[in-house]
């Protein structure tokens, strides 16, 4: 089915880009048509103020009400900010580009310095009005010449891709042509031809195969016929023979990829899929030990994810090793499947690890997705051995299933985290919508009833209002606090950046000093596990922000085969109680939830002015 892919594959990637470009050029005009219609309503609009700019001034001259006048002036202000911000709706908007915006911020400094005449111009001088209008309307005229400038230039560029959409309809037929003689009607031609000579009895014929398309398959299939009707002169049961171990191998291949992909199907955890894999993987190649191995973003790193039957000295003294240090462990530019030898050449030589545990030789076979390196699975021999053609394709493509496999985990852990960050959304936007417009309105009703107050003190209601006022300023922090926690998402592998940028939000916040560390090798945690994480770190700083009254907190990392988070302070501290009723409590009790959540470990420790310590303890 593979083969069958790939001449319809050529099709659709000339067709796809054919369609790219077109779609390019249609956009590209839609887009400079829609610049050209935003462009003449910014013109129509930015004429208006020449006749609002008069139509004011006479009003001024006529000593109308301040009411009107204002009126007029907030038309005029609703002019202007229309011209810098635009109206898609109807679409109108000024073709952004130096001389405009030049030309734009000139019309503001009129405008802002022709306001105050307007609204007194006694105390200005009626004389300087109209010299003053009419520079506003060379301005406002100004404007307008440099956007017609450049619509004129908006114009030309419409024309040329007009142009060239036309020259790439031609193009295509043209291309379309010469493909389908190439690709089509050249390789039926050189098929037919073969035929001819065959049903003659010329039984050497043979086709050129230069393709590894369709039809480069039907020219070795071809081939493959005449072959075999040759050899039917020559040995028919010798071929047959030959022909059903062929088919024996090549089921037992089908067997073994129909075994692991069944396996991997079923397997629901990082770790149930790496273990079992080596284990299947160890019995279908015949090796003597399985590793298998996972490297980090950079490849500098390679972990051992799970084994079977490795020596116990490998096992505890290369959990994590570099890249490129001994035969395990490739390094990207030289990764490959590939028979390593282990055995020292001569007796002065200092036997490996893998030597003293009476290894000869390993398979290395990378893991990938796309063109990322994930890791290899390492087979390990005792006698030197060899890797033919199909071993090696049947090792890559079980390889290729296991990357599938925890590619697929690693695509199902974003889908979690994204529906996660999706309803924290919604709730950030309601939370902005209701709670926090509410506290914004209570603030500023303080205002206007501390103001209130000061026509008649009142010392009993002046604590009232403090009160009052400070109970806001924290709710209002609280929120902000909860805004900031529920948009957070990690958008990465690893969870470092994140964290780091969390600590500096803290340190914006509260003016606490933080400082942040992380060390050790791991496999990166699944996307949903590191934002629940990422939860309870942000509540554990909280705390401190509430309740510590410290000046230093410390965020520090620890990976490897368990990921431990701890957030400490050198604050208050407080006595542990089995219960507690305050939001001390209630903090920790959100963070035992989100914990218990993915299944990881959550300790605090604390004492009085001894600071609070607080653990996270998490497996991949």
């Amino acid at each position: 089915m593979k083969s069958r892919r790939r001449l319809s594959t050529k099709f659709f990637s000339i067709g796809l880009g054919l369609l790219i470009l077109a779609l390019l050029s249609i956009g590209s005009t839609m887009w400079v048509t829609r610049q050209l219609d935003g462009g003449a309503a910014a013109v129509n609009e930015a004429g208006r103020l020449r006749m609002q700019s008069w139509r004011l001034t006479s009003l001024v001259q006529d000593r109308a009400s301040a009411a009107l006048i204002e009126q007029r002036l907030v038309e005029m202000k609703a002019t202007l900010d229309l011209l810098q911000h635009g109206d898609q709706r109807r679409p109108l908007g000024v073709p952004w580009n130096p001389l405009t915006e030049q030309k734009f911020a000139a019309l503001q400094a009129e405008w802002t310095n022709l306001r105050g005449l307007w609204v007194d111009p006694a105390a200005h001088g009626d004389a300087s009005l109209l010299p003053r209008v009419a520079q506003f309307v060379q301005s406002v005229d100004a404007l307008v010449g440099a956007i017609e400038s450049t619509l004129a230039k908006l114009t030309a560029m419409l024309n040329l891709f007009q142009f060239m959409m036309m020259a790439l309809a031609l193009a295509a037929a043209i291309v379309m042509m010469y493909i389908g003689y190439l690709f089509v009607i050249q390789p039926l031609q050189r098929l037919q031809s073969g035929l001819r000579r065959v049903e003659q009895g010329n039984f050497d014929t043979r086709v050129q195969v230069d393709s590894t398309d369709e039809f480069g398959d039907l020219a070795a299939g071809f081939n493959h016929m005449a072959l075999t009707l040759q050899g039917l002169y020559h040995g028919l049961e010798r071929k047959v023979e030959e022909k059903t171990q062929d088919l024996e191998a090549e089921r037992q291949r089908l067997s073994s990829l129909y075994e692991v992909s069944n396996f991997l199907v079923e397997a629901n955890s990082l770790d149930e899929i790496a273990q079992g894999f080596s284990r299947l993987m160890r019995r279908i190649s015949g090796a003597d030990a399985v590793a298998i191995r996972w490297t980090d973003e950079a490849n500098e790193h390679y972990l051992m994810l799970a084994n079977d039957q490795l020596a116990d000295e490998i096992i505890d003294n290369e959990r994590c090793i570099d890249a490129g240090q001994c035969a395990c462990g490739q390094t990207l530019s030289s990764a490959r499947t590939r028979v390593i030898p282990i055995m020292p050449m001569n007796a002065q030589s200092v036997p490996t690890m893998c030597a003293r545990a009476g290894y000869a030789s390993l398979i290395s076979v990378p893991i990938r997705v796309q063109q990322r390196l994930l890791g290899e699975v390492d087979l390990f021999y005792p006698q030197t051995t060899v890797l033919d053609r199909e071993d090696r394709d049947l090792y890559d493509a079980l390889v290729g299933h296991l990357a599938n496999a925890i590619e697929k985990l690693r695509a199902d852990a974003l889908e979690r985290e994204a529906a996660a960050s999706e309803e924290r959304t919604l709730l950030a936007r309601e939370l902005h919508d209701s709670i926090a417009q509410s506290l914004s309105f209570l603030r500023i009703q303080i205002t206007f009833l501390r103001q209130a107050m000061c026509e008649h003190p009142d010392e009993r209601l002046a604590r009232i209002v403090e009160d009052l006022e400070a109970g806001v300023t924290e709710s209002t922090n609280d929120v902000r606090e909860l805004l900031v926690h529920f948009r957070t998402r990690t958008n990465s592998d690893d969870i470092a950046d994140a964290l780091r940028t969390t600590l500096q939000k803290f340190e914006h916040q509260s003016g606490v000093k933080g400082q942040f560390d992380i060390k050790g090798q791991g496999v990166a945690l699944p996307s949903d596990v590191q934002l629940q994480v990422l939860h309870v770190v942000q509540e554990a700083l909280s705390n401190v922000r509430k309740h510590a009254h410290a000046d230093r907190v410390q965020l520090s990392v620890e990976r490897g085969d368990v990921w431990r988070f701890w957030v400490r302070d050198n604050g208050c501290g407080f006595l542990p109680k089995p219960a507690r009723d305050d939001d001390t409590h209630v903090g920790m009790h959100i963070m035992r939830e989100r914990a218990q959540r993915i299944n990881a470990k959550l300790s605090v420790r604390s004492a009085p002015s001894e600071g609070t310590e607080v653990l996270i303890e998490v497996s991949p």
